[in-house]
């Protein structure tokens, strides 16, 4: 595939009030999204009118992570301060803020076969919490480190996260048992971001070093590719809603559209053709239209029409 397939068309740009923009996440309906930043605000926007958005909660700090679980109609909320506050949509309040880790929550994900979810921290531990209960189930300290990103592989009863000093780390799902550490980052370079690709056959990873990695999942783990993808830190990857693509984001202002088949590059987005003017920190390709979602320190949101000639 070449460049001249894939079509990018920048539909619109919503400046915020103030602050980097830290963190988005799917909202209730497949048009609508959620954005945190360092105002403190969760705010709710509609991808069908760029001007119609609504803050959903005010917190005392600024919030780095965001996790809806449209089960329950809960909205898990992670702060600079280590707290996790959890939001009743439907009371609009907040019914709990659990306060164990001591700084910044990266990252929180939901397990639904286990009704748990997990959280990520600065201080280089993760937790695990009952969602009915809202006890802690588990936590423990990797190291002094930060942990940024954790998915979970179902199929293997796996969960990774994406560590500081540049190791995956791999425990499983029941015991928490560390299984195996994936080396192929640079080292002391975060690794900041991992998804898998749709059909689970292979991982991608985002790190510091600029790295994107591509390792074999059915072949524990082993390092494919290493790609020099970006001149600074990404910061996070998403795939389209087919998973015929997928994008990446950086510390070096730039967005870029990839085929997930070839892995190659498609398209650049930066500051010449209507994108970032600083580093772009978040990604969110919503299954409304197509559209793909970024934002970062230059305190705007993006929305980007993906389009095949």
């Amino acid at each position: 595939m070449n460049n001249e397939n894939i079509l990018v068309n920048g539909l619109y740009s919503i400046e915020c009030n103030s602050g980097s923009i830290y963190t988005l996440n799917e909202g209730n309906e497949e048009y609508l999204f959620y954005s945190g930043s360092h105002e403190k605000t969760i705010v709710q926007w509609d991808l069908t009118n760029p001007n119609q958005n609504k803050a959903i909660a005010k917190f005392n700090d600024k919030i780095f992570a965001i996790e809806l679980i449209k089960q329950k109609g809960l909205l898990l909320v992670g702060n600079f301060s280590g707290g996790i506050h959890v939001i009743d949509l439907t009371k609009k309040q907040e019914v709990k803020l659990l306060q164990l880790h001591p700084s910044i929550v990266f990252d929180i994900k939901y397990l639904e076969h286990k009704n748990c979810f997990y959280a990520l921290a600065f201080d280089g531990t993760f937790s695990v919490w009952d969602l009915e209960s809202f006890q802690l189930i588990y936590s423990k300290k990797l190291g002094d480190f930060k942990l940024r990103n954790i998915q979970f592989n179902l199929e293997t009863n796996e969960a990774l996260i994406g560590c500081g000093d540049g190791l995956i780390r791999i425990f499983n799902l029941d015991t928490h048992e560390h299984l195996q550490s994936l080396e192929g980052h640079m080292k002391g370079f975060s690794v900041n971001t991992l998804k898998f690709t749709p059909n689970k056959l292979l991982l991608f990873t985002g790190s510091r070093d600029g790295h994107l990695n591509v390792w074999d999942v059915k072949n524990e783990y082993n390092l494919i590719q290493k790609i020099p993808a970006h001149n600074y830190a990404i910061y996070d990857i998403a795939f389209s809603p087919d998973g015929k693509y997928f994008a990446t984001c950086s510390m070096d202002k730039t967005v870029k559209i990839w085929d997930t088949e070839t892995i190659e590059v498609l398209k650049r987005i930066d500051s010449k053709t209507g994108g970032h003017t600083n580093s772009v920190n978040k990604l969110y390709w919503s299954n409304y239209n197509n559209l793909l979602v970024s934002t970062g320190d230059d305190r705007t949101i993006k929305v980007w029409e993906i389009t095949t000639a």
